[in-house]
């Protein structure tokens, strides 16, 4: 029997008109879903199907797909915090500005003009507009030389993949800067280009709500009827900010509890676990 709580998380937006996700933590052998326990599945309730992987899916209430899904890029969908990380570090090494490695950690996936100012400050330096914009630019160049062949997150093909096949909209919503987003765009050898918003489309980025609200008329979509998954708090921050529902996934430089206080409605080790949603394999009985 499971003696793990189930996790719920509650969608409110009208695109997914949804009342209940949950998803058990427990291995399908180890719980067989007619004894589960979990006080999400109300006995008055039929309980979902089951299905094998990693983690089982339960629905129990209906659920409809997002009108469109948003994805970040770094640490969402290909492995590349690490090398965001050496390239600030070398950036502010050649500033002379003593930079912290955990603070630097804390704030990829962040406006990368917004990264250099607070690093600055916290070194007791003084920042401006033009400084700051000149130590991104300098970030970004340093990041592109090292990014020659990012690895690709586990779910990240088969996800995307999926909804192309099942005709789902789907775009990428990144803070790095045009000219830093291609080779991880290229590494996931898709079939097509796919829809990139980057930072050079807005004034300021994540954790402004700017990048999605920009994803979602590009897509054609009201910022609530869309699902925005990432990896770090300031993807949930942004994604909270634009009213649009947001999945966590505990790839990056943030925990999954991070993630949830950062504003998350679920959250997931990797994105083969979304991949169910993605193909319209979870199922459930009715009601």
């Amino acid at each position: 029997m499971c003696s793990r709580a189930t996790r719920s998380a509650w969608w409110a937006a009208p695109g997914f008109r949804s009342d209940r996700i949950s998803i058990c933590s427990s291995r399908l052998a180890e719980c067989p879903p007619t004894q589960c326990p979990s006080p999400a599945a109300p006995a008055d309730r039929p309980r979902g199907r089951w299905r094998p992987g990693t983690y089982n899916f339960l629905i129990v209430e209906d659920v409809i797909q997002p009108a469109a899904w948003i994805f970040d890029l770094d640490g969402t969908l290909v492995d590349t915090v690490e090398t965001r990380i050496v390239a600030w570090l070398q950036t502010f090494e050649e500033r002379g500005i003593a930079a912290d490695r955990d603070q630097v950690a804390g704030l990829i996936g962040s406006d990368g003009r917004r990264l250099a100012r607070l690093v600055a400050e916290a070194a007791g330096q003084a920042s401006d507009a033009q400084r700051e914009e000149d130590i991104d630019r300098r970030a970004g160049e340093i990041f592109s030389a090292l990014n020659v062949d990012p690895r690709v997150l586990p779910g990240a093909l088969e996800l995307l993949n999926a909804l192309d096949k099942h005709r789902q909209r789907w775009a990428i919503a990144t803070s790095s800067r045009r000219e830093q987003v291609d080779a991880s765009v290229n590494a996931l050898k898709l079939s097509r280009r796919p829809t990139v918003i980057d930072g050079s489309d807005v004034k300021h980025a994540k954790p402004a709500p700017d990048l999605l609200l920009f994803a979602a008329r590009r897509l054609e979509i009201v910022p609530s009827e869309g699902c925005y998954v990432g990896d770090s708090i300031w993807d949930m921050q942004a994604a909270v900010a634009a009213g649009m529902p947001v999945v966590g996934v505990a790839s990056g430089s943030a925990t999954a509890k991070e993630l949830t206080e950062a504003g998350a409605s679920l959250t997931v080790d990797d994105l083969t676990q979304l991949v169910p949603f993605a193909r319209g394999a979870v199922s459930w009985s009715d009601r």
